[in-house]
């Protein structure tokens, strides 16, 4: 899965480019924009994440327009294959219209989150949402555990995959705080929208009148359902007051830079 996309702001507002062939479909020269894409203000004026125009300027519609926008050709090719490969399992399985809010409050949570911490670049992509779907895959697998074969092995299997790309997001340039964000509003919704009814309470219709019928769901996925609607609603609420505030995340939490980037001898991180 490609990670949420950064790019500094400014960085290429010195370097002037005369226009190419190719018109409105060209993109900046490789050693400004190795994906294949547009300059960091085209972005901005796009739609692109950016924490001054957010909280300066109340532009809080970048929280959803930087979902639909991506860094460039291979950035919009990779999380559309990823799309692809996560998306079409869980549509067939629930529905466009669940899984269409996960995605789209997924991406919203991970574009929160993401503007509590980073502040001096600016943020694209659809990471955020895909890590949703993988979260809710999780907790679709966890509310409806009874009913699957070979549990064990499907949970660590995506367990797996969820690190990996979480491991990924703490290399340079990637908004992981993007991806946690959406993974874990993914998360409490796949409780919220995903469960599904105990095995035999569809046969009910066809008992006799009198008998004692099955609650659709278990206890468990009510108590799971009621804790994620408490979590998550409490949870959006107070980011995004934090974020209209014009606080810090970092103030909060000290050690969270290193989920987004972990300095090595290779590369240093910003710790803006």
């Amino acid at each position: 899965m490609s990670g949420r996309d950064l790019e500094r702001e400014g960085a290429n507002k010195n370097n002037y480019v005369p226009p190419h062939i190719l018109g409105r479909f060209s993109f900046q020269p490789l050693r400004e924009n190795p994906l294949f894409g547009p300059s960091s203000s085209t972005l901005t004026k796009m739609g692109a994440l950016k924490w001054d125009d957010v909280v300066n300027h109340h532009q809080g519609w970048r929280l959803v327009t930087c979902i639909w926008l991506h860094a460039g050709i291979i950035h919009l090719a990779a999380n559309m294959i990823s799309l692809v490969f996560i998306g079409i399992r869980l549509e067939q399985q629930f529905g466009f219209v669940r899984i269409g809010i996960i995605y789209l409050v997924s991406g919203f949570g991970g574009s929160v989150l993401s503007s509590l911490f980073i502040r001096n670049n600016i943020s694209v992509g659809a990471s955020g949402a895909l890590f949703g779907l993988l979260g809710a895959m999780l907790s679709e697998l966890i509310t409806n555990w009874s009913i699957y074969t070979n549990k064990v092995a499907a949970l660590i299997t995506l367990l797996f995959i969820i690190v990996i790309n979480l491991a990924i997001g703490m290399l340079p340039h990637v908004d992981n705080f993007a991806h946690i964000g959406g993974f874990l509003t993914g998360f409490l919704l796949g409780f919220i929208f995903l469960p599904r009814p105990q095995f035999g309470w569809l046969a009910q219709r066809h008992v006799p009148a009198g008998a004692r019928l099955k609650s659709k769901y278990k206890v468990y996925q009510y108590v799971l359902w009621i804790v994620s609607v408490i979590l998550l609603i409490a949870g959006l609420c107070i980011a995004l007051v934090m974020l209209l505030r014009g606080e810090n995340g970092y103030d909060h939490c000290h050690w969270c830079r290193y989920l987004t980037c972990v300095p090595t001898s290779k590369w240093k991180c910003d710790d803006s």
